[in-house]
């Protein structure tokens, strides 16, 4: 990746120039069965339309502070893009009630009430599917997104050395994310082609790295497992084989 990449959003937009349509985020959920794989090009589109949603719709601004209540998951993973590309803090579990606005799952939308500025909710259902009765308070995102813009422009420089996310408690900057992910590539060996299985929570440094920030930064991809502990060894065994997988964290 582009050396001179200082923030997520950077190291994305190096992705989507060196190699688009390789895969980027591969979703399981085993609740449910779901599959989900987005390139480069696809994940980066989803980005662009969610951070015109942010900086537009919802007036986010450099500096806002996003209670991100979402578990690990493709959209999630989106959403700390989007994040990042308008200058918003993402705090991974945040009070809603300190925050400027929220981002919410379907099991959370009573905590999230707490936010007095704009509400979002993801139902978090397969292929990024609406409420079937939208929850009062709150936009959806399935419903609010897919007009917005293909091509996302910050209406303010994203400033690297600005709180980028807070997660269990410690607060980074762009520039630390990035430092931070390229560590951990390095010592899991990871590079371009490397295929990395993570069934951890979104809710730790660990779990952030293994499940996008890791492979991000080191020109891999990620198999993002939800549920992780339904599936039988012997299916998760040919999973590793199936999704060509080159490390885990399980």
């Amino acid at each position: 990746m582009n050396a001179s990449d200082r923030t997520p959003a950077d190291l994305l937009r190096s992705a989507l120039l060196s190699d688009p349509a390789r895969p980027l985020v591969t979703f399981y959920d085993d609740a449910t069965g779901e599959r989900v794989e987005l390139s480069v090009a696809t994940f980066a589109n989803w980005v662009s339309k969610t951070a015109n949603l942010l900086q537009g719709d919802l007036a986010a601004a450099p500096g806002d502070r996003l209670a991100l209540l979402l578990p690990a998951h493709w959209q999630s993973a989106v959403w700390l893009l989007a994040c990042s590309s308008v200058g918003v803090t993402a705090e991974i579990g945040g009070d809603p009630a300190g925050a400027d606005l929220v981002v919410s799952g379907p099991d959370t939308l009573d905590a999230a009430r707490a936010c007095r500025g704009e509400r979002v909710a993801l139902a978090l259902r397969p292929l990024g599917g609406r409420f079937p009765q939208p929850p009062a308070g709150f936009a959806d995102y399935a419903v609010e997104v897919p007009g917005q813009g293909d091509r996302f422009a910050p209406y303010a420089p994203v400033d690297p050395e600005a709180p980028a996310l807070v997660v269990d408690g410690t607060e980074l900057t762009g520039d630390q994310i990035v430092a931070r992910a390229r560590a951990d590539a390095g010592e899991r060996g990871l590079a371009p082609g490397s295929r990395l299985l993570s069934g951890l929570a979104y809710d730790t440094w660990a779990g952030l790295s293994a499940g996008l920030f890791a492979p991000l930064a080191a020109g891999g991809s990620v198999v993002l497992c939800r549920h992780l502990e339904q599936l039988p060894a012997a299916a998760l065994e040919k999973r590793f084989e199936s999704e060509r997988v080159t490390d885990r964290a399980v």
